[in-house]
């Protein structure tokens, strides 16, 4: 087959420490495919931010790094970015390949074009306003048909965008995510972070996700009920509008001191939690893959989860899962994961399965499928 001689990412959703599964994605594809294929010239392309935080990290030093004027949050500078200065681009610097990585990507890409589809979760459950929902569906559609490859992160993920789009399975194909288990150089000590959020003397139940409606972390805090008063939720991730409605039920229900709310953390104190839980919970209602709960296991915390296909294709047997409707099945998984022993060294074994390597050798040979003509 064709190997590429280069392949241009578009990476223009990057907000730093904003984009959760992208970014993660990004972090751990790229590096892999510069280390893997050194003959390939790799060009990353994104916000201002991005261009900043990739070059601050060192990542000059394996690929270009094109900075577009946006940031994600600015639709309209977004759109014109990704729609018509990307393409240029593309045309300009002859690349082989551009790979979208984040469902979102140029209707006329200017080359061949590869998407990856992380899920269609917002299509079914509120996560933005109307409008906007709308106009995502209708790009991802387009975009879906007209493009020369599909990636998806999961069986589980790859079935339900297809029914959900209309597209033919055999066009998309399963690449599962890696996962490189990175250490914070110095973690925040637990007793530091337990005086800081309250938690001496009780067991936590940490749930690492974004304020999101789909991400259900109001389950968690019905469950909080059902819980043993030693225990607390930590709701941990980026704030949104959702945390509002969270915190306006913790105040209904009476629950200010079984509910910790904690933003973006830095890696340090992330660590330094993932230390200090007792177990994780993830109450989602859809994922593309499920980054937190890999994680989780390979820090060999216990994890409770919502029993959905995809989670269970990534998590295995190791996971308690519960219904995502139900706060009490939900406080029966936790309790059965606070109570888990073989999570230490089931855990790590069972995420040893994903690599960045493996995920990269998979993407490379949807690019050489693509330019033989044979990825349709």
């Amino acid at each position: 087959m064709t190997a590429p001689r280069h392949v241009l990412l578009n990476a223009l959703y990057l907000a730093p420490g904003v984009s959760g599964g992208p970014e993660t994605y990004l972090r751990g594809l790229a590096p892999a495919l510069a280390a893997g294929y050194p003959g390939m010239r790799l060009t990353v392309v994104t916000t201002r931010s991005g261009a900043a935080a990739l070059r601050a990290d060192g990542w000059e030093e394996f690929a270009a790094l094109r900075a577009l004027r946006c940031e994600d949050g600015q639709r309209v500078k977004r759109q014109w970015a990704e729609q018509v200065l990307l393409p240029r681009l593309v045309r300009a610097s002859r690349a082989d390949i551009v790979h979208s990585l984040a469902s979102i990507a140029p209707v006329f890409p200017g080359a061949r074009s590869v998407v990856t589809l992380h899920d269609v979760t917002f299509l079914r459950t509120p996560t933005f306003g109307r409008l906007t929902t709308l106009g995502m569906g209708a790009l991802v559609r387009i975009v879906a048909r007209r493009a020369d490859g599909l990636i998806a992160g999961t069986e589980a993920a790859r079935e339900e965008i297809c029914t959900m789009l209309g597209l033919d399975p055999a066009r998309m194909t399963v690449v599962h995510h890696g996962h490189e288990l990175k250490r914070a150089a110095q973690e925040t000590p637990a007793e530091v972070l337990r005086a800081r959020y309250g938690l001496d003397g009780q067991q936590v139940v940490l749930c690492v996700a974004a304020k999101r409606p789909h991400k259900n972390q109001e389950l968690l805090v019905r469950a909080a009920r059902t819980l043993d008063a030693d225990t607390a939720i930590v709701l941990a991730g980026h704030v949104e509008p959702y945390e509002l409605e969270l915190r306006a039920l913790v105040r209904e229900l009476d629950l200010d001191d079984r509910v910790r709310f904690v933003g973006y953390v830095p890696d340090a104190d992330l660590e330094g939690l993932w230390s200090v839980a007792s177990c994780a919970a993830f109450p989602t209602l859809g994922e593309g893959f499920g980054i937190p709960i890999i994680e989780a296991l390979g820090h060999g915390v216990p994890v409770a989860a919502s029993d959905l296909p995809v989670l269970r294709e990534i998590g295995g047997d190791v996971p308690h899962y519960f219904d995502p409707h139900s706060p009490a099945d939900a406080g029966r998984a936790i309790r059965a994961a606070l109570q888990d022993t073989r999570a230490s060294q089931l855990g790590p074994a069972q995420v040893a399965r994903f690599t960045w390597d493996a995920a990269a050798r998979a993407t490379h040979e949807v690019y050489e499928r693509v330019l033989a003509g044979t990825a349709r």
